[in-house]
């Protein structure tokens, strides 16, 4: 797994699902976005880093129309289109690959598997149009078979094609309960305009109070509570008395597309979510093959240290190179936008915006076997569990079944808990959970991998900045104004599907539009 260097970062990445990273949980309040193919896929990654992107020291300065901070898919998809539209670019980043929170890792079968954002669904229309622009195909989810839910020590296999879809089989007063607040909620989200969510008639008093707060009032039976616990654990990686209700409101309404209303239903399912599919070869193939479009204006290990105004011009310094350019786009999560030097000073009310949106926590650990043995024992591989350090996991097997991939996320006070343990003592807790879910043969995977974004420098978390009470009415109108010539990208900044890869597509479509029509 990556570790954090010993330097005090900048600049970091845009999203990726983050991220939506993927997770869903299995249940009809389930999950989000995150395959593992050939070692080619490996070597194209480390091929691309070595020649198609230009390290820092290959220019010591560059003059261009715009600057763009981050080559996640947000950076990459902003250069795109001004390259198109015949403008020069260059794209810093921080890190030595292309990406951001969307990361394949190399397994020791010689396959892939991902570390970050992995999954899209129906409505996630940018990202698949990007994917299939580069020939990146997706396949669908492994979703046949039982899903488990394991609670107060009881476990209990469920299919996910009955009356009740992929809710877990509470008890039936829970059930109900669980239902009417998912209504409830939809029908809230459905009065929030998902380009200014602090307009909504109830911002204010929704935004004066927690979802937690919300959760005790509304889903007052303990199952249907243990239930939309888990939804929002798995949707933000974040505990619920950390999310504004206004912001979770939000999310749900982003959840769709301009023709389609968003429903909490859509970020937590398998078949017919947001996790329906994934994509062969892992989901970093479509930003590495993005900015192999691009050649030598990404240019790796380079993260951003100051943005300053001089003479009519942005003068970007990062290691190793210098960029001026007419405008510059930072494509960066808020929190490590804000530890860029701007001069002159950001305004108070964006700099207090990036203050108070910290990152979600999150990690993901991925045992690989030489089958997936699961699918035996008719299992698809989605748990929901009210116990352990992986209280949600998915099949992250290749499309071939050559070997098998339990995914498993690690989320909020879990992922906060196990920072600073070592990577052998999560993966043997861990792996008790995988024992616990699916018998003993989970006890002895072949190779262990472990992503921790908390503790990845240019990241710090994920898959998504979030909104305590307060910010978003407060603070919001902040989040994708210009500060002269500075334009603002990334996930976080997506009318639609904040949070997830398609969030980040659309951003860099919306801030080249913005910059081509302020040049």
């Amino acid at each position: 797994m990556a570790r954090e260097r010993h330097l005090s970062p900048r600049s970091g990445t845009d999203t990726g699902s983050g991220s939506g990273f993927g997770s869903g949980s299995g249940s009809g309040l389930s999950r989000r976005s995150l395959l593992g193919r050939t070692a080619a896929v490996a070597a194209g990654a480390t091929a691309l880093s070595a020649t198609a992107v230009g390290p820092a020291a290959a220019a010591a300065t560059r003059d261009v129309d715009v600057a763009i901070v981050g080559a996640g898919l947000a950076g990459l998809t902003a250069a795109r289109d001004l390259v198109a539209a015949g403008k020069t670019v260059a794209v810093l980043e921080a890190r030595d690959r292309v990406g951001g929170r969307v990361l394949n890792l190399s397994l020791a079968n010689g396959g892939v598997t991902e570390g970050g954002g992995e999954f899209i669904g129906p409505t996630q229309d940018r990202i698949k149009a990007l994917a299939d622009s580069l020939g990146v195909a997706t396949f669908a989810t492994y979703n046949t078979g039982n899903n488990l839910l394991y609670k107060d020590g009881k476990k209990t296999a469920y299919a996910t094609d009955g009356l009740l879809g992929s809710v877990p089989p509470v008890d039936a007063a829970g059930l109900a309960n669980a239902a009417i607040v998912q209504a409830s909620l939809d029908d809230m989200a459905k009065t929030v305009p998902v380009d200014a969510p602090w307009t909504a008639a109830k911002a204010q008093e929704w935004d004066r109070q927690t979802f937690e707060s919300w959760l005790r009032a509304n889903a007052v039976i303990p199952s249907a509570k243990f239930l939309l616990d888990v939804a929002c654990t798995s949707i933000f990686s974040a505990e619920p008395r950390e999310l504004s209700l206004l912001f979770v409101l939000f999310y749900i309404a982003a959840a769709g597309n301009e023709s389609t209303v968003g429903t909490l239903e859509r970020l937590t399912e398998t078949a017919n979510g947001a996790q329906e599919r994934r994509f062969v070869g892992g989901s970093q193939q479509v930003p590495i093959k993005l900015a192999a479009t691009l050649g030598d204006r990404v240019v790796l290990n380079a993260p951003v240290r100051t943005i300053a105004l001089s003479g009519g011009k942005y003068v970007v310094t990062a290691d190793g190179i210098t960029v001026t350019a007419k405008k510059v786009v930072v494509a960066a999560p808020p929190p490590l936008a804000a530890r860029i030097t701007y001069d002159p000073l950001l305004p108070a009310g964006r700099d207090q915006l990036t203050q108070r949106l910290p990152m979600a926590s999150v990690a993901k650990a991925i045992a690989i076997y030489d089958t997936p043995f699961w699918r035996a024992d008719g299992l698809n591989g989605q748990v929901v569990s009210d116990t352990g350090v992986v209280s949600s996991t998915f099949d992250n097997s290749p499309p071939d079944a050559s070997y098998g991939a339990l995914m498993g996320f690690i989320e909020a006070d879990e992922a906060r808990a196990h920072d600073a343990a070592s990577e052998a003592e999560v993966k043997a807790a861990v792996l008790k959970d995988y024992v616990t879910y699916f018998g003993a043969k989970a006890a002895s995977p072949t190779s262990f991998v472990l992503q921790r974004w908390n503790n990845e420098a240019y990241t710090r978390g994920g898959p998504v900045s979030i909104a305590a009470p307060g910010v978003l009415t407060q603070y919001g109108p902040a989040l994708r104004k210009p500060v002269g010539g500075i334009h603002w990208a990334g996930t976080e900044t997506s009318t639609y599907w904040m949070g997830f890869m398609d969030g980040a597509v659309r951003s860099g479509e919306r801030v080249a539009k913005e910059v081509l029509a302020a040049l």
